[in-house]
């Protein structure tokens, strides 16, 4: 496909902790883009391009997923271990001062960026996530009966056990959109230490993730950054928290963009231009 990250450049970025793969195009103020479980950098495919018009895009492979790093350890799969890495990343790239964006499991990733290096970065936007501490104080049996797979996917060994005997059940052949992005989910779903990885990040939620957001709760501690607040329609976010803004209420004072996405879970690829003028229109404001 010779418009698939049309004149972005790939690269393997060496941190204190290990490689992190990244696409890099355009120019202007840096964004970093992050994305969710069991996707790799490239589900942004439709989404980096447009947002490259106006700004350096930044899309990674978190640690732990697609062909970055993999954490040694436990606490090494946690949000604090990740944001870190990311950070460095993005010194390296030259990036002092950018905004973030996260979706999924890279919202929770993103979060924790914004609260542990304030000063740079400049504005934060969530796709489909709340803080962990959030989600789990405030879990009840829909969320049981939805997101059931965050206790299961916790259960390391057991879980990667019953991924690996039947990996086209847990993530079917054809889930992600576009033939390049769709090989590259393949090849991440399909290989044994990346699903270790992806599922150790579910795990570190709850025995570090969790107590990091409630320290930081418990000391009154907020997003020093702009927020935008962004949602699927057509998932569970509405019916688990009603309006799914209202948990960020208790961490940011500026949440200047609020919006329900028409589509599914994975919203990049299933509304890219609706996610794109969204995060155009937040980030022109940092620039």
């Amino acid at each position: 496909m010779s418009d698939f990250f049309n004149g972005f450049a790939e690269q393997l970025v060496m941190t204190s902790r290990g490689k992190i793969r990244v696409r890099c195009g355009g120019s202007g103020f840096p964004i970093l883009l992050l994305h969710g479980h069991p996707r790799t950098h490239t589900t942004w495919f439709k989404v980096a391009p447009q947002l490259a018009r106006n700004f350096h895009v930044v899309c990674a492979d978190m640690p732990g997923f697609g062909r970055s790093y993999q954490p040694e350890t436990p606490a090494g799969s946690s949000a604090k271990a990740k944001a870190e890495a990311l950070h460095e990343c993005m010194a390296v790239l030259g990036h002092e001062r950018f905004g973030v964006a996260g979706h999924d499991r890279g919202s929770y990733r993103a979060f924790r960026l914004a609260m542990d290096f304030p000063d740079n970065v400049a504005g934060l936007v969530v796709m489909d996530g709340i803080p962990i501490y959030e989600a789990l104080n405030r879990a009840d049996w829909r969320f049981a009966k939805s997101w059931w797979h965050w206790f299961f996917f916790a259960q390391s060994e057991k879980a990667e056990a019953a991924i690996q005997a039947h990996p086209d059940l847990w993530y079917p052949a054809e889930a992600a959109a576009g033939a390049e992005n769709n090989r590259d989910y393949l090849a991440a779903t399909r290989n044994s230490d990346v699903v270790r990885g992806m599922l150790a990040d579910y795990r570190a939620g709850l025995e570090f993730d969790y107590d990091d957001d409630r320290r930081d709760k418990e000391a009154g501690r907020r997003l020093r950054c702009s927020l935008g607040v962004l949602w699927s329609k057509h998932d569970d976010m509405e019916s688990l928290y009603g309006d799914p803004v209202n948990p960020w209420t208790a961490w940011s004072d500026q949440i200047v963009l609020q919006h329900g996405i028409a589509s599914g879970h994975h919203m990049a690829e299933e509304a890219p231009d609706e996610v794109a003028d969204q995060l155009k229109l937040f980030f022109a404001e940092l620039r």
